[in-house]
C-alpha cells in the first residue's frame, strides 16, 4: 500500500542487499549462551550467527537469484529493523501462508488458497494494514500480496493470523517475474497498485511500474472484465497512468468521462494517505476494466 517497494537505491553503494549483520565487536572469551535465534520476543538481529540466514524457514533473499534476464526494475528492497513479531510471524507463518517468487513454476491458484475463490493480485502493500483490512471485508476474494520488504512482509502475515484472515498469501520478490512466470492466462480476477514509488525526477520515469509493456503482461493474466485499481498521490504519475491505461487495447476506464474515479468503498483511507490529505496532496484514483476482444474466447472456455 505504500512505496516500500518501490524504493529508490540505497545511496551506498556498498550496503550488501542480502544481509543486515552488525560486525561482532568486544567479543568474550567465555560468552553466555544465545537463545533460541527464533524464540518468540527475541531479536533475530542480536542472536543470529555469522553466516545463519536470516530467517531459514521464512522468504528468500533473492528467490530468482540470477536465472532471468537483467532488466530495468520498479523497485528496490529496502533493508530496515525487523521487530521481534514481525521476525516471529516471518518463521511461523511463512511455510503456511508465504511463496517465494523464484519463477521455477506454474501456481495453481486453487490449490495455493485452497479454494477457488477469485484471486487479485496486489503489487506493493507497505506493512499491510489496508491489505488486511480488504481482506476481513472480502472472504470471498482471495488477494496475493506481493513485496520485498520484510518487515512489510512478517506485520502482514501477524496481521493476517491474529485476525484469522485465510484468504491472503504474501509473495516475496518480483512481481514481473510472477506475472510472466507463474501466473496462468486469465487467471486472476484483479489487480491493485497502490502508491507505488512515483520515481519523479524525469530520468528515472523509466523505473515507474505503469508501462505499456507492463499492462500488456497483466492483461493476459487477467481475465476479461477484470478490474485494474491503481492509486497514487503523485498527480504528474497519476495523469501518465491515466493515459497509458486509456491508450492501451486491452483496458477500459470505468467511468464515463474517461478520467478519475472516486476512492472506492473496499479501498481503505490508510494513516499515510490521511496524513497527506491534511496537507493538501490529491490522491486519484484509476479504475480500469479488462476488455474481451471480439475474437477472444470467454475465460475458461
Amino acid at each position: 500500500m505504500s512505496d516500500s517497494a518501490n524504493t529508490p537505491e540505497d545511496p551506498n553503494p556498498h550496503t550488501d542487499p542480502h544481509t543486515d549483520r552488525q560486525p561482532h565487536t568486544n567479543p568474550q572469551p567465555h560468552p553466555d549462551p544465545q537463545p533460541d535465534p527464533h524464540t518468540p520476543g527475541v531479536s533475530v538481529r542480536s542472536t543470529r550467527a555469522k553466516g545463519e540466514p536470516r530467517f531459514p524457514d521464512g522468504p528468500k533473499a533473492d528467490p530468482a537469484g540470477s536465472h532471468f534476464e537483467r532488466r530495468i526494475r520498479s523497485f528496490q528492497p529496502r533493508r530496515s529493523r525487523v521487530t521481534a513479531g514481525q521476525a516471529d510471524a516471518l518463521q511461523r507463518l511463512w511455510p503456511k501462508w508465504g511463496l517465494d517468487i523464484d519463477g521455477s513454476r506454474t501456481l495453481d491458484l486453487p490449490e495455493l488458497f485452497g479454494n477457488d475463490n477469485p484471486v487479485v493480485l496486489e503489487i506493493g502493500f507497505g506493512m499491510g494494514e489496508a491489505t488486511a483490512q480488504m481482506a476481513a471485508a472480502d472472504p470471498a476474494t482471495n488477494i496475493l500480496a506481493v513485496d520485498v520488504h520484510t518487515p512489510g512482509q512478517g506485520n502482514l502475515l501477524n496481521l493476517a493470523d491474529r485476525n484469522g484472515l485465510s484468504n491472503i498469501r504474501v509473495g516475496n520478490g518480483d512481481a514481473i517475474i510472477l506475472l510472466r512466470e507463474m501466473l496462468a492466462p486469465d487467471s486472476l480476477g484483479g489487480l491493485r497498485v497502490y502508491f507505488p514509488d512515483p520515481w519523479p525526477k524525469k530520468r528515472h520515469h523509466k523505473r515507474r511500474i505503469i508501462q505499456p509493456d507492463f499492462l500488456t503482461l497483466a492483461a493476459t493474466r487477467l481475465r476479461p472484465g477484470a478490474l485494474v485499481h491503481c492509486a497514487t498521490d503523485w498527480e504528474p504519475y497519476a495523469e501518465q497512468m491515466l493515459d497509458v491505461l486509456t491508450t492501451h487495447p486491452d483496458f477500459e476506464n470505468t467511468q464515463a468521462d474517461g478520467g478519475f474515479a472516486p476512492r472506492p468503498d473496499f479501498r481503505p483511507l490508510t494513516r499515510f494517505e490521511g496524513q497527506g490529505l491534511d496537507k493538501g496532496h490529491v490522491v486519484n484514483d484509476l479504475l480500469f476494466r479488462r476488455v474481451q476482444h471480439v475474437d477472444q474466447p470467454p475465460a475458461g472456455a
